[in-house]
């Protein structure tokens, strides 16, 4: 007996058979855009939670550098002055131990937007301001609810 049986049309798939339907790919495709019409909207809000997040740590950081300014020159730089003090001596700063940043891109928030400073503050209990406007840079002042301030 030999085993070189032929083979039927069966055992084999039919060109008709092979690959996938439209309507296969049709459902791949709407399974494929739900989860990305689920997912997507979630990453965005951690993502703009994440830069609220950053903006507070890096107003804290740059309150503990403007405390060493302050310790070395006596007071906090001027309003007019502002965070550009912390860069380059100011021409009435006596025992500046600068630079205490390195450049001015540490002088921008998340948003690429530059911190608000001022000194003395607006805020009562509090001896500078020093905000980033927020996501969309048009909060104006430091009683606008978009501002992220110092504590």
């Amino acid at each position: 007996m030999s085993n070189d049986t032929p083979t039927t049309s069966t055992d084999q798939p039919t060109d008709r058979e092979s690959g996938f339907t439209l309507l296969e790919l049709l459902v791949v495709i709407v399974i494929i855009g739900l989860l990305v019409g689920f997912v997507a909207p979630a990453a965005l809000r951690q993502l703009g939670g994440a830069r609220v997040s950053v903006a507070k740590q890096s107003i804290t950081r740059m309150g503990a550098i403007l405390d060493m300014y302050k310790l070395d020159v006596g007071s906090y730089p001027a309003t007019s002055d502002g965070l550009h003090a912390l860069i380059e001596k100011p021409s009435d700063a006596t025992n500046w131990n600068g630079p205490y940043l390195k450049s001015d891109t540490g002088a921008v928030d998340p948003w690429n937007h530059p911190y608000v400073y001022r000194f003395p503050s607006d805020r009562s209990g509090h001896d500078y301001d020093l905000c980033s406007r927020g996501p969309n840079g048009t909060a104006s002042d430091t009683s606008d609810s978009g501002m992220i301030c110092n504590p």
